[in-house]
């Protein structure tokens, strides 16, 4: 418990303003806020190992909506509202008067009276999912100014098209405990690659993530990619920004091995490139199948020319003393044993088999601490509370 003390005792001096504030970027919170998560996540997770209740609410509902298939977000989001005390209740939008063409300014306070938290899912469109959690925080916002609702429910981004911040935070927890600190992120490299995958139209979220928040550690982050496949030009801009900022640097590499090389730390993984994404919205929502089957014929076309983007031990063997950190969101794409190939060999998955559990393993534990900072003024307290029980 002599972690937890010391991160009580840091999380006191930092300066946050995350009550009745809702999570939806990491890059909307301050550098003291990010810290301070990371803190109050680490806090959770130990106070959960040493058998610690973790129960802060009496009473009360979270509302998940997922919109796009999920098992880890899915099932850390109902541990983490449990933990705490809440009751957990899934919108199944084909269940409700949604699939009926109710709005969403009228689901959102429908579905609220007694709600603390909404956690929502929704990275199938580009330019649509961020901006639907903040249509319904507006209109919770507006239901509880009006008097229908007692309490305005915070809402918490489980992955869109921008941003994976419950992945991110989680990564930036395994990356602390790795290296010992955050501060011992400053002048580590990590190549955030695209990979090879026998599918297409993963999400955008988890690349720009992680440029959106570790280069703001003064981390030498190397964006590699095949010529086609960039992520939201506004989010290359926020990483340029941050790391000149935070001392650190970012740069785009054309291959994998040029980024691999040296580096401390890779994340290969797939996504799909920003224009197909671009082209892939309007056919989803108007449900064109025809052309949703021509496009993924085009574009798994254009992806099995880079099959040799994989992670394999060769290209581990060029990273700082052969020794790199393997990291991934999961599941991972892999050769041989998901797929014929994928995004990395099943030798290299193996020998990072469990550290990527461990990865995953601190995503609950930063969905606890993005509620309780968001629903508690004093989160700090609450911490010293559950300690002594």
């Amino acid at each position: 418990m002599n972690t937890l003390k010391k991160n009580l005792s840091e999380l006191a001096r930092l300066e946050t303003h995350t009550y009745e504030k809702d999570f939806l970027l990491t890059w909307e919170k301050s550098d003291d806020e990010i810290r301070a998560l990371a803190l109050a996540s680490e806090a959770l997770s130990e106070l959960h190992r040493a058998k610690k209740s973790l129960r802060a609410f009496k009473s009360g509902l979270a509302i998940s909506i997922f919109r796009d298939n999920s098992t880890r977000t899915r099932f850390s989001f109902a541990s983490a509202v449990n933990a705490l005390g809440l009751g957990l209740s899934e919108l199944d939008e084909q269940k409700s008067q949604v699939a009926h063409g109710e709005t969403v300014r009228e689901t959102a306070n429908m579905i609220s009276f007694m709600a603390e938290v909404i956690g929502i899912r929704d990275d199938m469109y580009l330019g649509e999912g961020n901006a639907y959690m903040r249509e319904v925080a507006r209109a919770v916002q507006e239901g509880s100014e009006g008097g229908v609702l007692h309490q305005r429910p915070s809402i918490v981004n489980l992955q869109c098209d921008v941003d994976h911040p419950t992945q991110t935070m989680a990564d930036l927890v395994h990356l602390k405990a790795h290296f010992g600190s955050l501060e011992g992120l400053r002048g580590k490299k990590i190549a955030m690659s695209w990979a090879y995958s026998p599918s297409y139209g993963k999400p955008l979220s988890v690349p720009q993530g992680i440029i959106g928040l570790l280069t703001r550690f003064g981390m030498n982050v190397v964006l590699a990619h095949p010529e086609g496949y960039g992520l939201i030009p506004e989010v290359v801009d926020l990483a340029q920004r941050n790391s000149a900022k935070s001392g650190g640097s970012f740069a785009v590499a054309p291959s994998m091995e040029e980024a691999f090389r040296d580096a401390d730390v890779v994340y290969p993984k797939s996504w799909a490139p920003f224009g197909v994404m671009q082209r892939r919205t309007p056919l989803l929502k108007e449900g064109n199948r025809e052309a949703l089957k021509e496009l993924e014929k085009e574009c798994l076309s254009n992806n099995a020319r880079f099959k040799a983007w994989e992670c394999d031990s060769a290209k581990m063997r060029l990273t700082r003393g052969g020794k790199a950190l393997y990291m991934h969101c999961l599941p991972a794409d892999i050769s041989g044993v998901s797929c014929a190939q994928g995004e990395v060999s099943a030798e290299v998955f193996e020998q990072y088999r469990i550290a990527t559990y461990r990865e995953a393993s601190y995503k609950p534990f930063v969905i606890a601490a993005m509620i309780l900072m968001s629903r508690f003024k004093n989160y700090t307290a609450q911490l010293r509370q559950m300690a002594k029980d």
